[in-house]
């Protein structure tokens, strides 16, 4: 565990997150809302939880002391959501590259939006966001060939490493 693994993983993030967000910029607003059958009713609906998961843990980790749940009240158009998701991704980043080795250690305290408090290393928060980002950006995958959507290009880890060779 070192401060470049968690860069690599916070650059993954990054990469994965555009290009699902290019393949999302190309639906239009019933494709957004169709209701599909998945841990979500829809494509929307997931997106939203990928973009207010990744934004709330910023908040977790800086301590914030009313964490902002995206996915429990959010009104904004598709756009906003987009752009919302975009800035998570880059801010986990730069949380990630200004944070110090020495706190990877140190407990991340965090609430559930049902309420509760739970607390893990830094270290397992960040290998939990990037874990829970590609699952569930897994299931757009699945949602979008399923409204019609055949072009989507591999997003895996291996993917991105294989691209990224220096």
């Amino acid at each position: 565990m070192n401060a470049d693994y968690f860069r690599m993983l916070a650059d993954y993030t990054i990469w994965a997150d555009t290009i699902v967000i290019e393949w999302l910029n190309q639906l239009n607003d019933d494709q957004w809302n169709q209701n599909i059958t998945s841990s979500f009713s829809s494509i929307r609906q997931t997106a939203l939880h990928i973009a207010s998961a990744e934004k709330v843990w910023i908040d977790f980790w800086k301590c914030e002391p009313v964490p902002v749940f995206l996915a429990v009240d959010f009104n904004g158009t598709n756009k906003d959501l987009i752009n919302i998701w975009r800035e998570a991704s880059k801010g986990m980043k730069k949380f990630i590259d200004e944070c110090p080795e020495d706190n990877y250690l140190k407990d991340v305290i965090f609430s559930y939006p049902r309420g509760g408090e739970g607390k893990m290393q830094f270290w397992q928060t960040v290998s939990h966001i990037v874990n829970h980002s590609t699952y569930h950006r897994g299931q757009l995958v699945t949602l979008l060939r399923q409204i019609g959507l055949t072009n989507l290009s591999s997003i895996d880890l291996a993917t991105y490493f294989i691209l990224n060779q220096k």
